[in-house]
């Protein structure tokens, strides 16, 4: 009996300690919707929800025809039924030509029944894969090939291999692992600071043999050391932080990049203060940049204002004073020097 009596207590605090492991296991994984991706070059997540809640408007989706078509037989709007985008980016290898294809998650608030019957409008073929249909839809020179997971969850993915959507629906079969996902996410994603709610993480240089050229706004170049690991993150405490991270192999080559981007940042800092004058949210944001080296990473932090950014979502960029074009002067006409009154 006083055994019993101490087992009890002691089942009963094995399995608080458990839930509490697994709930701490799952906050500290990446979101789903990433883990559903396949292996990819580059990888973004954006958690629309908090951000709208928080009176950050993702600006509208231009309504291309094929778009606004899509919109009106549906209902569904990017900018207000979004609630999380997971997208992984396939470049094609080094010095091989070719263009990125894409591969992407999204948990939307949509009409599943009106979103199927828009794709059998769109679709060349449906396949049947594990209680899934797959809608092959023909744009241009390929094939874009989308599946509805779950009643607000689709896939697309228009890579040429069939199996990459394919395995999007076989990792959700799955029970979701906290430690499933990508490599490249498994590897660096704990390197997020809590609370981000868009991120960016990308294998800038991989495969390659020499450093990795970067065109930036302006002309100018920006290298990178082969094997250099980018980590973006964004996060929401009232004003917006920003923090991009260059890992590389060792202090040297984090010393050369951190070099280069403050040169960079030095003379983007000047032309863009003389184009927006005393914009106080512009000058807090160039105040608060940094950039450090922490070991083997380059690491650069700012601070976006919510004015700031805003005017980054809805307004054109301005137009540098170099750029303006005088108009021409007008050839005076006859006596028209003197004014009527």
């Amino acid at each position: 009996m006083k055994r019993r009596r101490f087992l009890i207590p002691l089942i009963v605090v094995a399995i608080v300690v458990l839930v509490a492991v697994a709930i701490f296991l799952r906050k500290a994984a990446p979101p789903e919707a990433v883990r559903l991706l396949p292996g990819a070059q580059a990888y973004v997540y954006i958690n629309a929800g908090p951000l709208r809640r928080a009176g950050i408007k993702i600006p509208p989706v231009q309504l291309d025809p094929d778009y606004e078509a899509f919109v009106k037989q549906t209902g569904f709007q990017f900018e207000r039924d979004i609630e999380e985008a997971a997208f992984a980016v396939h470049t094609p290898p080094p010095n091989t030509p070719g263009e990125n294809r894409y591969s992407e998650v999204f948990h939307a608030k949509f009409d599943s029944e009106k979103v199927r019957s828009y794709l059998h409008t769109l679709a060349n073929r449906v396949d049947s894969y594990k209680d899934r249909e797959i809608f092959n839809v023909p744009i241009e020179d390929r094939t874009v090939r989308v599946t509805l997971l779950g009643p607000d969850l689709v896939a697309i993915s228009n890579v040429d291999d069939p199996l990459v959507i394919r395995g999007i629906i076989d990792r959700h079969k799955k029970l979701a692992s906290p430690f499933g996902g990508p490599k490249l996410i498994r590897q660096y994603y704990r390197k997020l600071p809590l609370g981000t709610l868009a991120w960016a993480i990308a294998d800038i240089a991989r495969g390659e043999q020499g450093n990795k050229s970067f065109v930036l706004p302006g002309g100018f170049d920006l290298f990178f050391p082969p094997d250099t690991v980018a980590v973006i993150s964004v996060r929401y405490l009232g004003s917006i932080d920003l923090k991009a991270e260059a890992i590389t192999k060792n202090d040297q080559a984090a010393e050369r990049v951190t070099e280069q981007v403050s040169a960079f940042l030095a003379l983007f800092r000047s032309l863009e203060t003389n184009a927006s004058g005393s914009d106080p949210d512009v000058k807090t944001f160039f105040d608060s940049l940094r950039v450090e080296r922490q070991g083997s990473t380059a690491e650069i932090n700012a601070e976006l204002p919510r004015g700031f950014l805003k005017k980054m979502l809805t307004e054109p960029p301005p137009v540098p004073a170099a750029a303006e074009q005088p108009a021409a002067p007008e050839k005076p006409k006859a006596k028209a020097h003197k004014r009527k009154r």
